[in-house]
């Protein structure tokens, strides 16, 4: 079965450079609106390990449906109104995340994303019309203007569907590694000849690595950031030393060295992978290391 029409229009936008411009102005709204890097992390969904916007989508889309769902029969003016008004509430909070998810991605990914908040923002100003409306007594017209909304934003969706999975916004860049690397420990390169103090590329089963010494302490991370492919490698050092972070009980403590990621700065722990920073809220791979005769060997947890 062919692929509708309507995809090779959508497909269009993401080279649609005239809506730059645009784009580089929002961001900049966007950037300076939400300062603290806590409140982006949040907005971002660090602390629950995926984007919030798509599940925040859910309480505005789930009230609109089932308003549309009311208005259809006779007797449920009030219940209806509730839920329309519920969805153009909630659709605040969501459209904060989502911008601030979309101010952190490539141009094609913005292009669309671009598209994706006008088609939600026009939905959300049918529907406070419709509100007004159905204030004013005019039930038949605010039901109207819920149906246009409800349309227009499923417009919206699909381009926020085609802006996951063709384009792959908001998904993990590294989710592939497991299975792709190969079970077991696996050389690295000889102890002597890896750099020490400083980010060093290797590519192991033509998987790229990120590889850090301190002395014969070595950490391992996928080199590909999971937010969106960025090169590890070429990112920057933040935190102390390795040595001096760890404890007695070989966890770590303050001063925990990370890498920046040189495109968005996301910023992982090279001790464990996990997210210190976004806009990435998935983890990167982090490889078990050993030297055995000279040699240091990797071995990825959980690879098939």
């Amino acid at each position: 079965m062919k692929p509708l029409p309507a995809l090779e229009l959508v497909a269009r936008l993401e080279d649609a450079e005239w809506l730059d411009p645009v784009a580089k102005k929002v961001r900049k709204v966007v950037k300076r609106t939400i300062r603290p890097k806590w409140a982006r992390d949040v907005l971002h969904g660090v602390p629950i390990g995926h984007p919030v916007h798509p599940l925040a989508v859910q309480v505005p889309l789930g009230a609109w449906i089932s308003a549309a769902v009311l208005d259809a029969f006779p007797g449920n003016d009030r219940a209806a109104t509730v839920l329309v008004g519920v969805g153009a509430a909630s659709a605040v909070p969501s459209a904060v995340a989502g911008f601030m998810d979309w101010s952190q991605l490539h141009n094609q990914q913005q292009r669309v994303g671009l598209v994706h908040a006008s088609a939600n923002i026009t939905a959300v100003s049918l529907y406070a019309a419709s509100l007004v409306a159905r204030a004013q007594g005019r039930q038949g017209a605010g039901k109207v203007l819920a149906y246009l909304g409800l349309g227009v934003v499923s417009f919206g969706g699909f381009l926020g569907g085609h802006l996951t999975y063709r384009q792959a916004a908001g998904v993990n860049h590294s989710e592939e590694i497991p299975h792709r690397f190969p079970s077991g420990w696996q050389s690295l390169a000889p102890l002597a000849e890896l750099p020490e103090g400083k980010l060093h590329k290797i590519v192991v089963s033509e998987i790229p690595l990120l590889v850090y010494r301190e002395a014969e302490d070595i950490r391992v991370l996928s080199d590909v950031c999971s937010h969106l492919s960025g090169p590890l490698h070429e990112g920057k050092l933040k935190g102390g030393k390795l040595q001096e972070s760890a404890s007695a009980d070989g966890g770590s403590r303050g001063g925990d060295p990370c890498v920046v990621c040189p495109w968005h700065g996301s910023t992982f722990s090279l001790r464990t992978g996990e997210v210190q920073a976004g806009p990435a809220t998935a983890k990167q791979p982090h490889f078990e290391t050993r030297v055995s005769d000279g040699m240091v060997e990797v071995c990825l947890p959980g690879a098939e």
